[in-house]
């Protein structure tokens, strides 16, 4: 029985190969736009208030600087430090003592007496309770603001190239456990066969290394993310045992235990596993390899629940199982989706029962992460507002939009399931029955000579498997299986790199509780004085105008802000409101809020207006000239 032959196109050796070539460029170009766009990670805990407040002026000196955070935070001996107007140390230079109340998280640090008048620079870093590293810095005067030596780093905490490299070892870490994870559980659940299959082995193994070295750099590189920010202290054994002191690092060392057990599972699993031949034996130790890979699968995804988002915030006790709850779920559905691509791809064994298995369990999967997917958009987004108004909500919406792309795409996969039959293996075991062709007559198995002997075994065993290959390949119900797989695993790259970019991104909630807060800001920068002219017409009778802004000095720290108001006569025009607001665009930072007092007609005046960072700032001007005819105009300006 001759095997049909597959239409004109690439060989079936090359197509795998160029699948994996496909999947494997979208991979790079994936995780390289993310991580080219993504910049440091966003602080989980954010500054919420201080004592002074930044940009404020105050008459007498200060006994201590107090900082309020919206989380709890790691902090160490210079994690506050206070500098005068020469860049010296006005703080007492000890550890920063501990003043939280309640929820209330504050940490203080006492200053030097006698300090002389002048601008003083507070500069900032900490670590969240989430693991991510936060810093920033802003001023505050004594007597009156002054000139300032102090330059700050431009590089925010967890930032440059240890933190480039801290960020792919993280992307790693994720997409080698979905591997190991559901790579085990696609050969457990669903096709128990793939035991004895070497691509699933190498698969799952891939996982399992993948994960192991991701972790062993990020333990590593744990003290110079949070600290200085160089590689060489990656090395320094001193801050690696800080390291092991913290919740981050301990989750860590406990992953790579796990992992040595999971070494062990994997050993079991193809190797005493894939061995037995007694099919009750078999069916008990596939019992214990599930209970015991379950546990140990269960314990690496809490040492994420432990560490990062689900562990701070409300509801952390609840928010803990909910993780680990979730990211099993997303494991079982991509890592078994990458364990069906490679077994359509790269094996001529796999049958419709577990394709259609594994279609139950992909949808078991989506379920439970529909569950707990809402739960933890609540918990980490909290309104609309933030869902649509940060970062981290919109990326939320981007995985929700994917997710919805990949069940599209999984459903044309369930289609060809339904058409899927086994004809195509049958043809192929029916094939293996045939005699030998008269090319090959049968004294040739039994040529005297042992190596001739074994040549021609190998012969025919390459001969054999090519007619697999080639029966695989002309079923068209296969065929169109294994491109809508193919669809789905990219999508799912994506959806992976979406998903793990949300872990290292401020949440939504946080963002939205410190927008009231202290912003971060640079020492003040010298600049110019700023002057703007900006025509308005509210429609209304007398509606025309002009807006001339004066920004004095213009540059950060403290301003005085003078607004004329012209009419369209060229006379001063008083109108009943106006109000005025700075954003930095560029920097997430505002809209800070500006209501200057009248002084005469059409002058209004406004002091102390802290301009906390150089840069490209868009002034919102909005006047009222009745009570019905309002118009809001703005222009941007350089300040600093």
């Amino acid at each position: 029985m001759s095997a049909t032959a597959p239409h004109a196109g690439p060989s079936p050796i090359r197509r795998p190969l160029a699948a994996a070539a496909l999947l494997t460029a979208l991979v790079s170009l994936v995780f390289g736009l993310l991580l080219a766009g993504a910049g440091p990670a966003s602080a989980h805990a954010a500054l919420t208030g201080s004592d002074p407040a930044d940009g404020a002026v105050v008459d007498t000196a200060p006994k201590e600087v107090t900082l309020s955070f919206s989380e709890a935070i790691a902090v160490g001996d210079d994690s506050i430090r206070v500098l005068d107007p020469s860049g010296k140390r006005a703080d007492t230079d000890a550890e920063p003592k501990d003043l939280s109340e309640g929820s209330t998280v504050r940490y203080g640090v006492a200053l030097h007496s006698g300090l002389p008048d002048g601008t003083y620079t507070v500069a900032w870093q900490a670590i969240s309770a989430d693991s991510h590293p936060i810093s920033g810095a802003f001023t505050f005067s004594i007597g009156a603001p002054s000139d300032t030596t102090v330059a700050l780093p431009s590089q925010e905490a967890g930032g440059g190239p240890v933190g480039v490299v801290y960020d792919i070892a993280r992307y790693a870490a994720y997409g080698g456990f979905v591997l190991l994870v559901g790579g085990s559980a696609f050969v457990l659940v669903c096709w128990r066969g793939g035991a004895t299959a070497l691509p699933m082995q190498r698969l799952v193994v891939r996982g399992w290394l993948t994960l192991t070295a991701a972790t062993l750099v990020m333990l590593l590189l744990r003290n110079p993310y949070t600290g200085s920010g160089k590689f060489a202290d990656a090395f320094d054994l001193a801050g690696l045992q800080s390291v092991l002191d913290t919740k981050p690092g301990a989750a860590l060392v406990s992953r790579l235990l796990l992992l040595g057990a999971a070494a062990l599972f994997i050993a079991v699993l193809f190797g005493t596993y894939a061995r037995r031949e007694d099919e009750r034996e078999k069916k008990d130790l596939a019992f214990g390899l599930a209970v015991g890979g379950g546990v140990v699968a269960t314990g690496i995804a809490a040492t994420w629940a432990m560490s990062e988002h689900a562990s701070t915030g409300i509801q952390a006790n609840i928010a803990m199982p909910v993780d680990v709850l979730h990211l099993l779920a997303v494991a079982a559905w991509l890592g078994g989706l990458a364990s069906l691509l490679v077994a359509l791809y790269r094996t001529p064994d796999i049958g419709s029962a577990a394709v259609r298995r594994f279609s139950a369990v992909a949808f078991g999967s989506v379920v439970v992460l529909a569950a707990t997917g809402i739960y933890q958009s609540w918990r980490q987004v909290g309104s609309w507002s933030a869902l649509t108004g940060t970062r981290y909500g919109q990326l939320l919406i981007l995985k929700v939009a994917l997710i919805a792309v990949l069940l599209a795409v999984a459903w044309f996969s369930r289609r060809w399931t339904g058409r899927l039959t086994d004809s195509a293996v049958a043809s192929q075991d029916a094939s293996e029955e045939e005699p030998e062709s008269e090319s090959e007559p049968e004294s040739v198995s039994a040529d005297p000579d042992p190596e001739r002997a074994a040549q021609l075994a190998r012969q025919r065993a390459a001969l054999t498997a090519t007619k697999k290959k080639r029966i695989r390949d002309a079923d068209p119900q296969r065929s169109g299986l294994r491109r809508s797989v193919l669809a789905e695993a990219a999508v799912a790259v994506v959806l992976l790199a979406v998903t793990t970019m949300l872990t290292s991104t401020e949440p939504g909630r946080t963002e939205e509780e410190a927008a009231g807060g202290t912003p971060s800001a640079s020492a003040p920068a010298a600049g110019g004085p700023v002057n703007l002219k900006m025509p308005f017409d509210t429609g209304g009778q007398n509606g025309k105008g002009t807006v001339r802004i004066d920004i004095e000095p213009g540059r950060t720290g403290s301003n005085d802000l003078h607004v004329w108001i012209d009419g369209s006569d060229g006379k001063p025009m008083d109108v009943p409101e106006l109000k005025l607001a700075l954003t930095l665009e560029s920097k997430d930072i505002g809209p800070l809020p500006v209501v200057p007092d009248r002084l005469a007609e059409g002058h209004w005046s406004a002091s102390a207006v802290q301009i906390p960072m150089a840069g490209d700032w868009k002034i919102d001007v909005t006047v009222r000239t009745s009570d019905i005819d309002q118009v809001t105009i703005d222009k941007n300006a350089k300040i600093g």
